[in-house]
């Protein structure tokens, strides 16, 4: 699934059609994560796209009185096409036609999304949310006061879009393989310097993998084609049986709230 960096790496990769007018959207497949509002998209019609934003995992395009909310769930991707291009594609789900070029969400498995707010700060999918990792109101400070009664893993918690947002298992993994903390441990029993190393880990890993495009296994390009390259610097997730490369013991592996966990026991605990 696209974390932070892949969406980060997305919305950037769409920001020309800033200050586009966006003629309409077509609905090819409403039977998304959850059914699109096709009477409310019908509606949107030569609007202005004053900005391209993102809050946690959703891309958000603001218009003059509304937003349309995006989350590119596990396979959702979009590319760029020419206004008459005869090219189209299985899963193309979605298209959002501009004067000259259209905008395609693909999404083979259909696990993303598309509303539409008129109150983005209280839309049942954002009020919730934590703070974004790469801010200054995630700190040690607020790490330290907010796992006092958390009674989950490391990574569970980190993972939970409550606490933190936009790190899933891939960058989870990563965060606390460099932390040398244990993904098993129980966070509520990390100490302030553990913590600040988790702070700092995070938005180190997060920025680098923005930088280089996100982290591509399968699914994930961005807009313009490209793969991510983050992969290559990778040093647990999926490197199972494969040499650490600190210690050089085996990278182990194990099912962890149903899905996969990669870590050093040498190097984390």
């Amino acid at each position: 699934m696209p974390e932070l960096p892949e969406v980060e790496t997305t919305k950037n990769a769409i920001l020309p059609f800033k200050g586009k007018t966006l003629k309409r959207i077509i609905v090819n497949n409403p039977s998304l994560r959850w059914p699109i509002d096709e009477k409310l998209i019908n509606k949107i019609k030569d609007v202005k796209v004053l900005s391209i934003s993102r809050r946690a995992k959703y891309i958000f395009l603001n218009l003059d009185e509304m937003t349309i909310i995006i989350h590119l769930g596990m396979t959702g991707t979009f590319r760029i096409q020419k206004l008459g291009s005869n090219e189209t594609r299985k899963h193309d789900h979605v298209v959002f036609e501009f004067s000259k070029e259209i905008l395609i969400f693909n999404d083979p498995r259909r696990f993303g999304s598309l509303h539409v707010s008129k109150d983005l700060q209280n839309h049942f999918l954002i009020k919730n949310l934590g703070p974004e990792p790469l801010e200054d109101d995630f700190n040690s400070e607020y790490l330290c006061k907010k796992i006092k009664k958390a009674g989950v893993s490391t990574k569970s918690f980190l993972m939970n879009q409550k606490n933190v947002v936009g790190i899933g298992n891939i960058y989870a993994c990563e965060i606390l393989f460099s932390s040398g903390i244990s993904p098993k441990r129980k966070i509520k029993y990390l100490n302030k310097s553990q913590c600040e190393e988790i702070v700092k880990n995070t938005k180190r890993i997060i920025k680098e993998a923005i930088t280089k495009g996100g982290t591509t296994l399968k699914d994930f390009y961005s807009a313009d084609g490209n793969k991510g390259y983050f992969k290559i610097e990778l040093n647990v997730y999926d490197r199972e049986n494969e040499e650490c490369r600190v210690c050089k013991e085996k990278i182990l592996r194990f099912v962890q709230n149903q899905r996969s966990t990669f870590y050093c026991k040498s190097c984390q605990n």
